[in-house]
């Protein structure tokens, strides 16, 4: 939503006061001579110009203070919370909690999510089963069963793998890692049951809970209030029965890679058979090197020789490079054939404190209706506008090539592309074979500037030779015969 703020208020009633100046000043103008009515035009198109300026500068200051995300390659991607009570208690419910990730290419990943909020009265947490509150509060006011949490804004994350089976429910105990919708339909759903006291026993009573957040695993979602839906419905397993919730929630968060971090955290290199220029990461993509703080990178050639304190803990230990990115995408025009032409995509970690998971990238392209073959790789057309193929979603093969590991020797994964050619479109002129655009685990990625692209070049180093020769001898050979 658009917030309109005081200063716009007065911007408008700067305009309507102007707009009445002009009235006066055109009024005026009529009992005047004609050298008056000049001056008083050409006053009048000073007031309009600024007016103009104003304007502008009135619709850009709004633009930019819209707070929902919106991804041009996912429009319709999101995470939805279905909070669905299931029974009443004597002073409270028990609910199920489910957190549906329908974003296409972005993923939950380690240490995962972490869903918080604030009780509208008085609530406890009783019990929960599939997740736990990472604090308890002050419980001191009860005698004899103690609450789970006593907090009033509660954080609420996943059990890891290896729980005992009598605290799991299904899709939980994943540690908080949720797949994306394309990658795995089957684990990008997660799931806890939380029972609440102190709430209300009845569907007039119970209040749904407010200032809902949540963190994937850092910040970047933005969830919108609790909605009464209609109750979700539930089959059992031998398909022959339905039941229903007593009363359903659905919360709806959307990301936004602006709110998530300040940088970004991937650029693009290009390169070419046909062209010996190497572009790279532009200079500084995702931040510059603190020479204040000659320890904000690491130097590739003493890393061996680092603490492991250092390298294992939380905090990002980036190697030094001109682009200071975390991830690195390369894309390599590799060969041209008289029907194909084939690309070399290599995905390079310079993070020594960071494995990558389930990672994902996004291409956008015109030649991915004619993709005919990849290797090593994982491939879902993505067609955000129907008909309009054009950007794949890439990720890697279970047990294979699905962990990026961190900076270092085997801290890459690479694949090979193979396009027909679409004699209509195809040309290796003016950077046509580069992508548009790239995302790495649903972030964009820095792209070099389209002039830095290598070029076609008009003449092969052989053809050049070759016509340089003929022009010498023709040059000689005249000055022989005159």
């Amino acid at each position: 939503m658009l917030k309109l703020k005081p200063v716009v208020l007065s911007f408008f009633s700067l305009l309507s006061l102007s707009f009445s100046h002009l009235r006066e000043v055109s009024a005026g103008g009529r009992d005047q001579r004609n050298g008056l009515l000049a001056q008083r035009s050409e006053k009048m198109d000073i007031h309009l110009s600024r007016l103009s300026v104003l304007l502008l500068f009135l619709c850009s200051w709004i633009s930019f203070t819209t707070t929902e995300a919106y991804d041009a390659l996912d429009p319709n991607g999101n995470i939805t919370i279905k909070w669905d009570i299931m029974s009443w208690t004597p002073d409270g419910y028990v609910a199920v909690v489910t957190i549906f990730n329908f974003q296409q290419y972005r993923h939950i990943e380690a240490p995962g999510w972490q869903l918080g909020w604030s009780w509208r009265k008085k609530e406890v947490i009783w019990s929960m089963v599939g997740a736990q509150a990472t604090e308890q509060g002050d419980c001191s006011k009860f005698k004899g069963n103690i609450p789970h949490c006593c907090k009033k804004t509660p954080a609420i994350v996943d059990l890891l793998p290896g729980t005992p089976y009598t605290q799991q429910i299904s899709n939980c105990c994943r540690g908080g890692v949720i797949s994306s919708w394309a990658q795995d339909p089957a684990t990008a759903v997660s799931s806890f049951q939380i029972s609440v006291g102190q709430s209300g026993t009845t569907n007039t009573t119970v209040r749904a809970p407010r200032n809902i957040t949540l963190k994937g695993p850092g910040p970047g979602y933005t969830c919108g209030p609790a909605q009464l839906v209609r109750p979700s419905k539930f089959i059992s397993a031998d398909k022959r029965r339905k039941t229903q919730a007593l009363l359903t929630w659905n919360i709806t968060c959307t990301y936004s890679q602006f709110l998530a971090r300040k940088t970004p955290t991937c650029c693009v290199s290009l390169t070419s058979f046909y062209n010996e220029t190497i572009v790279p990461c532009p200079t500084c993509s995702c931040g510059c090197q603190n020479s204040s703080q000659p320890d904000s990178c690491l130097d590739p050639k003493i890393a061996s020789v680092v603490p492991a304190s250092r390298k294992n803990s939380l905090e990002p230990l980036l190697q030094c490079t001109k682009h200071m990115c975390p991830i690195r995408v390369h894309w390599h025009v590799k060969t041209n054939y008289k029907e194909y032409w084939r690309v070399k995509v290599a995905i390079t970690n310079f993070n020594y404190n960071m494995n990558y998971s389930q990672w994902n990238l996004v291409v956008q392209h015109p030649n991915f209706d004619n993709l005919t073959q990849l290797f090593s790789f994982n491939y879902k057309a993505l067609n955000p506008y129907a008909r309009i193929n054009d950007t794949a979603m890439l990720w890697g093969i279970k047990f294979y090539n699905d962990l990026l590991s961190q900076a270092g020797p085997v801290g890459n994964v690479q694949s090979e592309l193979l396009f027909q050619k679409n004699p209509l479109e195809f040309t290796f002129e003016k950077g046509w074979v580069f992508p548009r655009r790239i995302y790495f685990n649903g972030d964009n990625c820095v792209m070099p500037s389209p002039d830095s692209y290598p070029w076609l070049p008009n003449a092969t180093p052989k053809l050049a030779t070759s016509s340089f020769i003929i022009l010498l001898i023709t040059f000689f050979s005249f000055l022989i015969l005159m």
